[in-house]
């Protein structure tokens, strides 16, 4: 079938996540790798969080308080640090742009509450996208098939009919079993998305 529909994750497709940023954090604060990440979104208050259950200021607090324990000593937010340094992925950016049309576009992200707020407001990117599905707004997660199959439903098309695109190649795999073309793309080994969607047939106008 012909791919009509392009679906997009946030962090890491169209958001960068600057893991360089949050290794430098973790070397000069001398911590384990992947603690930042591990504290943030490997944590069942994160699962909750995703899912739109459970505050989201207190899962930022905790996520602190992990690291403090994990360090043994008291450290500055190194979480707000991090997510300060990410911003969009620009080339992906203008990329949904010209994909748009003839192609409908969407995002779906596991994300907290803010997702929204933060494509319309900060990031002025949310005119880019026919439907935002927020796993905190659904009360589901990816790789939970029914997610996806919702993205495809906002977008008025058959899961077949889509690509999905994440950094997170269990996410791309859970988006094939439902019957989108998946796409694993990870910015930090310089991947082309631009490239990748071509080869599946996608070309901006």
């Amino acid at each position: 079938m012909t791919i009509r529909g392009i679906v997009f994750d946030f962090g890491g497709v169209i958001h960068d996540m600057r893991w360089d940023v949050a290794r430098e954090l973790e070397e000069k604060h001398a911590l384990p790798r992947h603690a930042l990440f591990e504290t943030l979104y490997r944590t069942p208050t994160w699962k909750a969080i995703e899912c739109g259950q459970g505050d989201r200021q207190v899962w930022l607090d905790e996520a602190h308080q992990l690291l403090e324990t994990r360090a043994g000593r008291a450290l500055p937010r190194l979480h707000d640090a991090w997510r300060a340094a990410q911003g969009p992925i620009d080339r992906n950016v203008a990329l949904a742009r010209a994909l748009r049309p003839p192609y409908r576009t969407a995002i779906l992200s596991n994300a907290d509450s803010s997702l929204r707020s933060r494509l319309r407001e900060r990031l002025g990117l949310h005119e880019l996208f026919d439907t935002v599905v927020c796993s905190a707004e659904v009360g589901m997660a990816k790789p939970d098939h029914a997610i996806y199959r919702l993205a495809a439903a906002q977008l008025e098309l058959p899961p077949e009919a889509c690509v999905f695109v994440d950094d997170l190649e269990a996410n791309v795999t859970a988006a094939r079993e439902v019957g989108m073309a998946g796409i694993y793309f990870r910015v930090d080994r310089g991947d082309d998305l631009t490239a990748q969607l071509a080869a599946l047939g996608v070309t901006p106008s």
